[in-house]
């Protein structure tokens, strides 16, 4: 009865699920608009906080970060609700895929109604960079370290580590002075860290049941490896939708057809390079989770099976996919908020925010020479378009007339205009 309160909240987590397009960086623009502006869930520093510490951690940060939002409205029950809600239709939608797949033609995966989201996206990250920076960005230091993240998430964009390792950069450079922040009252007991045993238990158990099923040929042997590919892409991937790709064609596509799988004889989970790249670029044109293609990749692998193994493989690669994302941040932030009692961590916030700041605006304008950069150089119109876009959203945004929902509906209904 007490979640009962909190349906306006898990209402407002569902719109999010239908209309965050964009990817991390689009997901978290819409976050300030919905949580932060219109319902206050938490404050501005609260987001910036989550965001900062979710890079920290492998998995998907978006995920993880509106996970800590409910998280810090109900405990630990509306978190995981949260999750679900939040998971449930991308997952769905990709899940749908794999079974009408062969339904579609591969020259019109990508409908039209999707080629505003992109810029879109942009005008919503490139907001949060604004609304954050008056913030965050206050002197010599903060200013050198945005620009520096800027620069370096231009230029490394796709990088695997690049945004954890800026983020730990800047937390050690603010640290180089205590004067603005010195250390008051004693610090905080000593850390419990036996909750982390469980999900290294569980990544430990996966890769042994694994290659035990695979060596003894057990009848069902795909379901656990299946298990084990997505819980290890889930806990190894820095980076996002961007690294999770690679990892999944080389596991999936290239592997399978190598010499020493083809010469040992082994029974691996395999696809088709035109079915995994047909869900790879769905995934990007759906709102939710990156993330969410799990759920697409085990229907395929499994689809010889039968349509049940197929509807199991969905679903054990949506929650194997994300369970990592979510066993390591509900561990870590307690650990976090204990932490942060130390003026050393303390200190670090100051880099850590002006940190987050420069990679929003760096990653606002590698995205927009992807999209609008490049069709200037072909001469394509759309280009005009996309500028037109991103300027509206940005204003929109500002002046806080629309929500974000309606933001979003307005440029589906344009693509298919247009």
């Amino acid at each position: 009865m007490i979640l009962l309160r909190h349906i306006p909240f898990l209402r407002a987590v569902l719109w999010h699920s239908l209309t965050a397009f964009g990817g991390p960086q689009g997901h978290l623009g819409m976050m300030m608009k919905t949580f932060v502006q219109q319902r206050r869930d938490i404050t501005e520093t609260e987001l910036m906080e989550y965001n900062a510490f979710c890079q920290l951690l492998p998995g998907a940060s978006s995920t993880q970060t509106l996970t800590l939002i409910g998280y810090k409205r109900g405990g630990l029950p509306l978190a995981i609700i949260t999750l679900l809600i939040w998971i449930t239709p991308a997952c769905t939608l990709m899940g749908g895929l794999s079974f009408l797949l062969e339904y579609f033609d591969n020259k019109s995966v990508q409908p039209k109604v999707f080629r505003f989201i992109q810029p879109m996206a942009i005008g919503f990250l490139a907001y949060s960079a604004y609304r954050i920076f008056g913030m965050a960005v206050h002197n010599t230091i903060t200013r050198v370290i945005m620009s520096v993240a800027a620069m370096a998430t231009f230029l490394l964009f796709k990088t695997p580590w690049i945004f954890p390792g800026l983020i730990v950069a800047a937390g050690i450079a603010t640290n180089f002075s205590d004067k603005r922040i010195p250390q008051k009252g004693a610090p905080p007991k000593k850390i419990k860290w036996g909750n982390l045993l469980i999900f290294f238990a569980l990544f430990g158990s996966a890769g042994y049941l694994s290659e035990t099923a695979t060596r003894n040929n057990w009848e069902n042997r795909k379901a656990i490896n299946l298990f084990e590919n997505a819980y290890r892409f889930g806990s190894l991937v820095f980076g996002g939708g961007d690294v999770l790709m690679p990892l999944m064609y080389e596991q999936y596509v290239t592997r399978p057809t190598t010499k020493r799988i083809q010469s040992s004889g082994r029974q691996v989970l395999r696809m088709e390079r035109e079915e995994f790249l047909t869900g790879s670029g769905i995934v990007r044109a759906i709102p939710g989770p990156v993330f969410s293609i799990g759920a697409f990749t085990g229907g395929m692998v499994l689809r010889n099976d039968g349509p049940w193994w197929q509807l199991l493989g969905c679903a054990i690669g949506s929650v194997a996919i994300f369970l990592p994302s979510a066993l390591l941040v509900l561990f870590f932030f307690p650990v976090w908020n204990n932490l942060k009692r130390y003026a050393v961590i303390f200190r670090s916030l100051e880099g850590i925010n002006a940190a987050v700041v420069g990679i929003m605006t760096g990653a606002t304008f590698y995205l927009m020479k992807d999209t609008i950069l490049i069709s200037l150089f072909e001469g394509r119109l759309i280009a005009v378009w996309d500028i037109l876009i991103i300027a509206a959203t940005f204003l929109l945004l500002r002046l806080n007339r629309l929500p974000a929902p309606v933001i979003v509906l307005g440029c589906l209904l344009l693509g298919w205009l247009v």
